[in-house]
């Protein structure tokens, strides 16, 4: 791996893992560019990183803080490539940002940096909102002081804001979220990603930004931090924990697997239009009880020797979430119809996936169960 500055790197060691096959993201590229990642080490950065990576044709700069759910492991495979570049830093640092920007030709910025668990929302609103929302305007700073100073022409240059589909708040049992959907967050998650999404649209109406906006469903696969449903659930299940299930586990969620999004976000960012807003979708509605159920299935069929079957004998249900939202389903025929994108998996076929990984990679899940996080409940701070 390539470090611009001291970041530790000489006391970070790495644990050579099997790394799944990645579908290849294939752009047409008339010449090697620059993506300035911010969050690469997370799970939705990470897969991005390592699909791009494979392509053979992109320079990257990982721009990551590190925090909890940052983990360089994801990215042993790429370390070593003289395209891959890991800063460690704070998006929240203009000045740092500004440095890097001024010695690098940047081509694109791809900001997936950001808190994004629901319930560490509850606990800890203010780094949500310094993280978020102060850290996307930072960014955007950054990169109007890099257009100003003319250090790559506006019309070669694209930020592209990664957001979810929880600033539009909770469906009824109908309908489907559209980019013109009024916003209703109601976690402090949700609100400082839609804060963060005003200001990137403010930045393209008010100082012309060519930029781009992302809402993406539920993401599951590899490298998932497990504080997540899915690697919670399997981390649990093989050894014997508690399943928890929220209220009665018939909130619904649209399932996009990992690979899917990294596609669409790759397609928006070449080839979307500047200003406007694509919801990415995996057309895959389930209610939480549901993808447990089909998880303890695979389970029980891939470890057929293990004590705890039926891992559906694990279930527990626990008190609800504070305003946690029924139902969440995107309209992604924008994306669909304007950019000719569409998910490749279904659920079955990407859970099966996603289980296969985790159990090939236990000890890459070892290690990120570090002291900050042992699985316990979050969220439950009281007023």
């Amino acid at each position: 791996m390539h470090y611009l500055e001291n970041t530790g790197a000489n006391a970070y060691t790495s644990e050579k893992m099997a790394f799944p096959a990645l579908h290849v993201l294939t752009p047409i590229f008339t010449e090697m560019k620059t993506y300035f990642i911010t969050g690469g080490a997370g799970f939705i950065g990470g897969n991005f990183i390592l699909n791009l990576m494979k392509s053979g044709q992109a320079k990257v700069i990982n721009y990551d803080k590190l925090t909890y759910a940052g983990n360089l492991d994801t990215l042993a495979s790429v370390e070593n490539d003289p395209n891959y570049i890991f800063v460690q830093g704070d998006i929240c640092d203009r000045e740092k940002l500004i440095k890097l920007f001024e010695g690098h030709k940047i081509d694109y910025v791809v900001h997936f940096a950001a808190e994004s668990h629901v319930d560490r929302s509850i606990d800890s609103p203010g780094d949500f909102i310094q993280t978020n929302v102060v850290g996307t305007f930072e960014l955007l700073e950054a990169a109007r002081w890099y257009i100003g100073a003319k250090k790559v022409p506006k019309e070669d240059f694209r930020f592209l804001h990664v957001s979810t589909d929880e600033v539009y708040g909770s469906l009824g049992e109908t309908g489907l979220f559209t980019e013109e959907t009024p916003y209703a967050p109601n976690s402090p998650y949700a609100a400082s990603k839609a804060s963060s999404d005003h200001l990137v649209r403010s930045y393209f109406k008010t100082f012309g930004l060519p930029v781009l906006t992302t809402n993406c469903s539920n993401n599951y696969g590899p490298y998932q931090f497990p504080e997540k449903l899915l690697p919670l659930m399997i981390n649990n299940a093989l050894n014997g924990q508690s399943l928890p299930i929220y209220g009665d586990g018939n909130q619904v969620r649209d399932w996009l697997f990992v690979e899917d999004h990294c596609k669409a976000i790759l397609e928006v960012l070449h080839n979307g239009e500047i200003g406007q807003v694509y919801n990415i979708g995996g057309h895959n509605e389930k209610t939480n009880l549901e993808v447990v159920h089909e998880l303890c299935k695979i389970l029980d069929e891939l470890v057929p020797d293990s004590k705890f079957r039926p891992h559906k004998d694990l279930i527990k249900y626990v008190t609800d979430r504070p305003g946690h939202d029924r139902r969440y389903a995107i309209d992604a025929s924008k994306i669909q119809n304007q950019l000719g994108w569409k998910p490749q998996e279904s659920f079955e076929t990407g859970l099966r996936k996603t289980v296969h990984w985790y159990l090939d990679n236990k000890n890459w899940v070892s290690r990120v169960m570090s002291g900050a996080y042992q699985g316990e409940r979050l969220g439950l701070s009281k007023p």
